[in-house]
């Protein structure tokens, strides 16, 4: 039976409702919240500051770390405290998306230390959290040549999906789901991830691109105005 309507009523190319505010952490250099609906974010920016113990200083340039996790009563049944593989993996791809759009060239033998937490999770939770983090990284003041967007594009049968929620992922009729969590580069339009979590076609998969980087003009345009507005305050 063909995927022929959404479980919370919205089109197949339409994002959830969505949230962004900056400077939610106050003792942090810099920190935002972005929630796609039940999906919530929180990100906190630490440094650049000296990285220790000091084996682990490049000289050349500064370092970027990423810490993501997840509440423990963020998901229906309760997670197990502290890092997990997930948590580890998806910490280390966030850093490869958010890199990119980073200049620390200058902050020799410093850390940005960026840390993620998950508050509430319905599904494209580690696009939220690159959301945030974004945010909180322009907020920190760490110098980019660009925001970084993210979402998660879904193939349910036949059918690309935009901004996948659990019952979604969790699809498991006729071709069952892919989960395809996307990034972008706001302007110049650079992939700077690209995780399958499935099986898709080569002309699927560049649907869902395309579907991806409409999707985060979205995102790109919340996120410049939260930033926007706080300039003016």
């Amino acid at each position: 039976m063909a995927y022929t309507k959404r479980p919370d009523g919205r089109k197949f190319d339409e994002l959830r409702e969505m949230k962004a505010k900056v400077g939610v952490v106050p003792r942090a250099d810099g920190s935002a919240l972005f929630a796609f609906g039940d999906t919530i974010a929180i990100a906190a920016v630490y440094g650049p500051k000296p990285l220790h113990p000091q084996h682990l200083q490049n000289p050349e340039k500064g370092v970027l770390r990423v810490n993501y996790d997840m509440l423990s009563f963020s998901v229906t049944e309760r997670k197990k405290p502290g890092p997990s593989r997930r948590s580890q993996e998806i910490s280390k791809v966030t850093e490869w998306a958010l890199a990119p759009a980073l200049q620390i060239d200058n902050f020799q033998n410093t850390v940005v230390d960026v840390h993620i937490t998950i508050l509430q999770a319905n599904a494209s939770t580690r696009c939220a959290g690159i959301n945030a983090a974004s945010l909180a990284l322009a907020h920190a003041g760490i110098p980019m040549t660009d925001l970084v967007s993210a979402v998660s594009i879904g193939k349910i049968d036949d059918k690309i999906v935009t901004d996948l929620i659990k019952e979604e992922e969790d699809y498991e009729d006729g071709e069952g789901a892919t989960d395809i969590p996307l990034a972008f580069l706001s302007k110049s339009g650079q992939l700077t991830l690209l995780q399958l979590d499935g099986k898709t076609s080569t002309k699927k998969l560049k649907e869902a691109i395309e579907a991806g980087r409409a999707a985060c003009k979205e995102i790109y345009e919340l996120q410049k105005k939260v930033l926007k507005e706080i300039q003016e305050k």
